[in-house]
């Protein structure tokens, strides 16, 4: 099992360093882009030349509007690699203005270490995640809950 990091020199937290303790168990294929417009082809070329199973794209927009534009673009350039590739990318974006920037650092690490649990349960199989559907289960803050 292989998985790609595609992490920005913009992001002003290294989330590389929350999840690869606990991915371990892959090879990790890291590659660190400047930005997050950078990330599609990261993953792509992590997917491709890299032969990786899964892809996480760590990133962190700033909080001005050009900021959530670029975060936008990235996504769906993002969504289409993955239909291209036929395998997952899981978008760990923190966005500057999610709160004070001591917040901002928690929740990064969160997402972060939420995100590579996630990764590797994908990759254990498409059923891996299946009792927890429904449960408000959510990265970078407290789970929600179930409304049922």
């Amino acid at each position: 099992m292989k998985i790609g990091i595609a992490d920005t020199t913009f992001a002003r937290v290294d989330m590389f360093k929350e999840v690869e303790p606990l991915l371990k168990k892959a090879r990790i294929e890291r590659y660190t882009v400047p930005g997050i417009k950078d990330l599609p082809v990261a993953c792509k070329i992590l997917f491709e030349k890299h032969k990786c199973d899964l892809v996480m794209a760590l990133g962190m927009p700033g909080g001005m509007p050009i900021d959530k534009q670029c975060a936008h673009e990235a996504s769906l350039g993002m969504q289409f690699v993955q239909i291209l590739a036929g395998k997952h990318i899981l978008e760990v974006f923190v966005h500057l203005d999610e709160g004070t920037p001591a917040e901002v650092v928690k929740i990064a690490k969160n997402r972060a270490r939420k995100h590579a649990l996630n990764a590797l349960a994908l990759l254990n199989g498409k059923e891996t995640l299946s009792p927890f559907a429904g449960k408000g289960r959510r990265q970078g803050k407290d789970d929600a809950g179930s409304l049922e």
